[in-house]
């Protein structure tokens, strides 16, 4: 049987923190299942943890396709070519379709090779093509596509800059997995509410929080408003839910029927989430509700009173919704993206869909966290492609506590 031969190759260079991240081990597992082979032309190990390595290998492959395949892996895992191309563009065919071959997004920052020089793909987010107009490239979702504007096809002229994880120098170590619930959870909500403090001083960077209504059902509705009346909230993102129970909280002193004050079911409680909705609905808006005097308290009379941006994106299942509630999901994730637009931290907590859906739109570079009691959601945050996310394993209660005791 005549051996393969491959005929079609690349010249690929790593940089960085590329032996103790496994990444240099990837990249080769990656170039053998992909039915490729290489050649290491260079590898040198930094001396210690601080230095970077760096290896250039000869990427090769029995034909073109395959050797397409291979380089936007590679790419992804930050390899960049010694000798950048220039771009490949493509013609939309119309109106909400990208041309063939577009190249897909990560959420990692992204540039192409523009004019003979790198040009930084704005507004980066996963699963988007990148639109070329003139000397400005920007992550475009499918939707958004309009027939005639050019997108970046191939990996040709495109390279992936991937985050440095410096390891702590230790061959072997407990408790490093991205989700526990045996970690040090205190230290860990020190951190952040350091990180929080330091962003609160930048008048560009903005803090979003991403909430479910396990807030309010576990009567943790008020560290929250502390934290917005605080000024540490920026823009919040929730569902119909959360807003529903929290004005349902002020106005029946219930959540779901139970009295947050004594936790058990009052009579005829069931029905006091609907009744909070329609008298909402007849008001006209939470707005007029809290300017009114019927909203009393809570986050949403906090983010009211503080002028705080929010989005309350709704679902199938939603009873009322609340007028301000956006119940069209392609309108939500536009209007999601826009108010996304500055915010350098994202503390998501107990709302799984809410959370996977903004972490699609987050760029790898802003700090995400994720609380949540329930270890699999933060798995699956992580598994759709947030890998920045940081994981507390932590009821909703008890992290908005202590996180609001950190605070000044």
């Amino acid at each position: 049987m005549k051996s393969k031969e491959f005929t079609e190759w690349e010249v690929l260079e790593l940089r960085g923190h590329i032996i103790d991240s496994l990444t240099l081990s990837k990249v080769f597992d990656e170039i053998i299942s992909l039915g490729g082979s290489y050649t290491s032309q260079e590898i040198t190990i930094g001396k210690t943890k601080d230095d970077p390595s760096y290896a250039r290998i000869k990427v090769r492959a029995p034909d073109k396709t395959i050797l397409d395949n291979i380089l936007l892996r590679l790419l992804a895992l930050g390899a960049l070519p010694t000798e950048p191309s220039e771009v490949s563009l493509g013609s939309s065919p119309k109106d909400g379709v990208f041309p063939d071959d577009f190249y897909s997004t990560t959420n990692l920052e992204t540039e192409v090779h523009l004019g003979g020089r790198w040009i930084p793909v704005e507004n980066i987010t996963m699963d988007s093509a990148i639109l070329v107009k003139g000397e400005v490239a920007v992550a475009l979702k499918m939707k958004d596509a309009l027939k005639g504007q050019s997108f970046v096809i191939g990996s040709k002229g495109v390279r992936v800059l991937t985050p440095e994880r410096v390891s702590s120098g230790q061959a072997f170590k407990f408790m490093t997995s991205g989700v526990s619930s045996e970690k040090p959870l205190a230290s860990l909500i020190t951190e952040i509410a350091a990180e929080m403090e330091v962003l609160k001083k930048d008048n560009d960077a903005k803090i979003l929080f991403v909430c479910g209504p396990a807030i309010v059902h576990t009567g943790s509705r008020e560290f929250l408003s502390s934290l917005i009346d605080r000024g540490y909230v920026d823009t919040l993102f929730a569902g119909n839910a959360l807003a529903t129970h929290d004005i349902e909280a002020s106005i029946y002193g219930t959540s779901l029927g139970v009295s947050l004050s004594r936790g058990v079911n009052v009579t005829q409680g069931h029905n006091h989430h609907l009744r909070t909705i329609n008298t909402i609905r007849g008001i006209g808006s939470i707005k007029t509700a809290v300017e009114e005097g019927i909203i009393k308290d809570g986050i949403m009379y906090s983010v009211v009173k503080k002028g705080i941006d929010f989005l309350l994106a709704g679902s199938i299942r939603d009873d009322g919704p609340l007028p301000e509630v956006v119940t069209d999901s392609l309108l939500a994730q536009t209007l999601m993206a826009e108010k996304l637009k500055g915010v350098k931290m994202a503390i998501m907590i107990s709302t799984m869909l809410h959370s996977i859906a903004t972490g699609n739109l987050l760029p790898a570079s802003v700090s995400t966290i994720c609380v949540d009691i329930d270890p699999s959601t933060i798995t699956k945050l992580a598994d759709r492609g947030t890998q920045q996310a940081r994981g507390l394993v932590l009821d909703a209660g008890t992290f908005l506590r202590e996180l609001s005791m950190r605070l000044p």
